[in-house]
C-alpha cells in the first residue's frame, strides 16, 4: 500500500474527530438532528482548519444508509465512495479552475438530475471566492431555489471576496484558527500512534510555526520524520524551519532588561551565524513581547497566551522585570524596525539599531526636533532618545489641517476648542507614528476646555495610569509639538481626572490592552 501523508491519514472521518471547531460542529449536529439543514452553506476560515473535511463528513452524514445519530457509519457504500472521492452524488469542484460562466452553466444543467445512489446530491466548491462575478450571477437563481435533493457547500479563505448576493443565500459558518495547545495534543496523539520518538517542546515548536493550521503542523511533523535520523530533536526543527528557540527569545529579553547592549549584539550575531532567518527572528521577538504584555496584564493566564504551562510561567516571571510602558516601547521599536527594513536591503542593520535602543542606558534622554527639510505641509519629528518609548529615527510626516493656511498664523486668528476637536483624530494619528503607547493613552481622553493657551484633557478616575504617563516631560513635549505642527498654535496641555469611572464592563487596563492590540495589529497588517 502506498505511503499516505499524515494530513490525509489523520483527516477526521466523523464530526467527533474534528479538532478545534466546537461551534461549527455543534451547529451542524443540531441541524441534522432536527432535520433543519440549509440548502447552502458557506464555510469560511484560514487554511488547514478543517473546512473541506467537515464538508465531506456532512456529505457522508446526508447520504449514509446506516447512520445512527449524527455521525456517518464510514462503512456503507456511500461513505466509502465519498471518502475515496469517487461518489457520483458528491461533486467536489475547485473554484480556482472552474470559475467562469461556462463551468457554472454546466453545473446548473447537472443540478437537475437526481442523485444516483444517495438521498442528496452535494456540491462542494472549494475556494469559491475565485469564481468570476459572471459565474456567481449565473448561479444565483439555482442557489436560491435548488431542487430539494441538492445541497451546496462552499469553502473559502476570503469570505469578503464572495459576492453579497451569494452570501445572503447561504448559512455562513466561520472556522477559527486552531490553538497551539489543541495542535500539540493532536500531534501527541499522532506521535504516539505512529511510534515517533519526540519531546513536547518539539511539538510545541511545530504548533507555533503552523499559525493555527493543523494541516500545516501535520505536514511539518511528516517532513521531520524524513529529516531526522532517530529521535526528533528541537535542533532538527530549528534547522529545518530556521525557527528561533524560546530560550533565545528569553535570552535576548534578559539582555534588554539588564541594559547589556553589547550582549544583545553578540546574541544577534550568534543567531545569524547559526542560519536563523532575521525576519523570522524579528517577528518572533514581537510575538514574545506580546506574550510578555499578556502575561503581565493577565497574570500568566495560559489560555490567553496559548503556550505550554512551563513557557507561561517563564513569561510571567520575566514580565515582572518590565513595566507595561517598557513593553509597549519594545512594540513600537520593533514595529518601526520592520518599517525601516522595507526601505533598505539589509534587515540586520535596523534590527541591530532597534535592539541597541532597547538595551542601552536611557538616562538623560531628551526630545530633539530636526530642522525641517520638507515642503510646507510636512514637518520632521525625530525623537532620538526618548526616556521610555524610543523609536527609530524615521521622518514622520505631520498631517496638517487642510483648512489651516501655511506659514505663521495671523495675529487675529483664534484657536477654539471646536477647532481642535475637528483635527483631534489627525493629532492622534501623528502621535501614533512617533509614540504608539502615548497615542493610545491620549485617545482615551476627552477634550474639556481651552483657556489661556492651555488645552485640558480629562480621563475617568480609573485611568490614572494614562494621566501619569502623559504628564511625563518627554510625552508632553511631543504632544505639544504635534499640536503646534497641525494648528500653528503654541498650546500647552494639561491632564485631569474626572470623578466618574469609565463606562463598560471592561476595566481600564483591559480596555487599554485591547486598544494597544488593535493599534499594533492594524499597523502590522497595513504595513504602515
Amino acid at each position: 500500500m502506498p505511503y499516505l501523508v499524515f494530513a490525509l491519514k489523520w483527516r477526521p472521518k466523523v464530526f467527533d474527530e474534528v479538532i478545534g471547531q466546537p461551534g461549527v460542529i455543534n451547529t451542524l449536529k443540531s441541524a441534522i438532528q432536527k432535520d433543519r439543514l440549509a440548502h447552502a452553506y458557506l464555510f469560511s476560515g484560514p487554511r488547514g482548519v478543517g473546512k473541506t473535511s467537515v464538508a465531506r463528513i456532512l456529505a457522508k452524514a446526508l447520504n449514509c444508509s446506516q447512520r445512527k445519530g449524527v455521525n456517518p457509519c464510514g462503512k456503507c457504500p456511500a461513505c466509502v465512495d465519498i471518502s475515496q472521492g469517487r461518489s457520483l452524488d458528491v461533486i467536489e469542484i475547485d473554484g480556482a479552475s472552474n470559475r467562469g460562466i461556462d463551468e457554472i452553466r454546466a453545473l446548473r444543467e447537472n443540478v437537475k438530475f437526481s442523485p444516483v445512489n444517495g438521498k442528496y446530491k452535494v456540491y462542494i466548491i472549494d475556494e469559491v471566492h475565485q469564481i468570476t462575478p459572471e459565474g456567481f450571477n449565473a448561479l444565483l437563481k439555482t442557489l436560491e431555489e435548488p431542487p430539494e435533493f441538492v445541497k451546496f457547500i462552499f469553502a473559502t479563505t476570503h469570505p469578503q471576496k464572495v459576492m453579497p448576493t451569494i452570501l445572503s443565500r447561504c448559512q455562513r459558518l466561520d472556522f477559527r484558527r486552531i490553538s497551539v495547545m489543541e495542535i500539540i495534543t493532536q500531534l501527541e496523539n499522532i506521535s504516539s500512534s505512529e511510534k515517533i520518538d519526540t519531546d513536547k517542546e518539539v511539538l510545541a515548536a511545530i504548533a507555533r510555526s503552523s499559525d493555527g493550521s493543523l494541516r500545516d503542523a501535520e505536514s511539518v511533523l511528516d517532513q521531520l520524520i524524513s529529516f531526522a535520523k532517530d529521535k526528533i530533536s528541537l535542533a532538527d526543527i530549528v534547522s529545518m524551519l530556521g525557527m528561533v528557540e524560546q530560550d533565545m527569545l528569553f535570552a535576548v529579553t534578559d539582555k534588554i532588561i539588564h541594559k547589556d547592549a553589547r550582549g544583545v549584539l553578540d546574541l544577534l550575531d550568534e543567531m545569524i551565524n547559526q542560519g536563523k532567518d532575521v525576519s523570522m527572528l524579528l517577528q518572533s521577538l514581537i510575538e514574545h513581547f506580546r506574550n510578555l504584555m499578556v502575561a503581565k496584564v493577565a497574570r500568566g493566564d495560559s489560555r490567553l497566551i496559548d503556550l505550554p504551562e512551563d513557557i507561561c510561567k517563564r513569561l510571567s516571571a520575566q514580565s515582572g522585570d518590565l513595566s507595561l510602558e517598557e513593553i509597549f516601547s519594545a512594540f513600537n521599536i520593533l514595529v518601526n524596525t520592520q518599517e525601516v527594513a522595507r526601505r533598505i536591503e539589509s534587515l540586520r542593520i535596523p534590527l541591530e539599531i532597534g535592539l541597541v535602543k532597547l538595551a542601552h542606558d536611557k538616562k538623560g534622554a531628551r526630545v530633539e526636533t530636526a530642522p525641517s527639510k520638507h515642503p510646507p505641509h510636512t514637518q520632521q519629528i525625530k525623537p532620538d532618545t526618548l526616556k521610555n518609548d524610543s523609536v527609530l529615527p524615521i521622518p514622520v510626516e505631520i498631517k496638517k489641517n487642510p483648512d489651516k493656511p501655511d506659514g505663521p498664523a495671523p495675529e487675529e486668528k483664534i484657536i477654539s476648542l471646536d477647532m481642535i476637536k475637528g483635527v483631534w483624530n489627525n493629532i492622534i494619528e501623528n502621535m501614533s507614528r512617533v509614540k504608539m503607547s502615548a497615542a493610545t493613552y491620549l485617545n482615551e481622553g476627552s477634550l474639556v476646555k481651552l483657556e489661556n493657551n492651555t488645552l485640558t484633557i480629562a480621563f475617568p478616575v480609573d485611568y490614572s495610569l494614562h494621566k501619569e504617563s502623559l504628564e511625563r516631560k518627554e510625552n508632553k513635549a511631543i504632544i505639544e509639538k504635534i499640536i503646534d505642527g497641525v494648528l500653528n498654535a503654541d498650546l500647552r496641555v494639561d491632564f485631569i481626572l474626572t470623578k466618574e469611572k469609565a463606562r463598560g464592563e471592561d476595566s481600564a487596563d483591559e480596555r487599554f490592552l485591547k486598544n494597544v492590540l488593535h493599534t499594533f495589529e492594524g499597523r502590522v497588517i497595513r504595513g504602515d
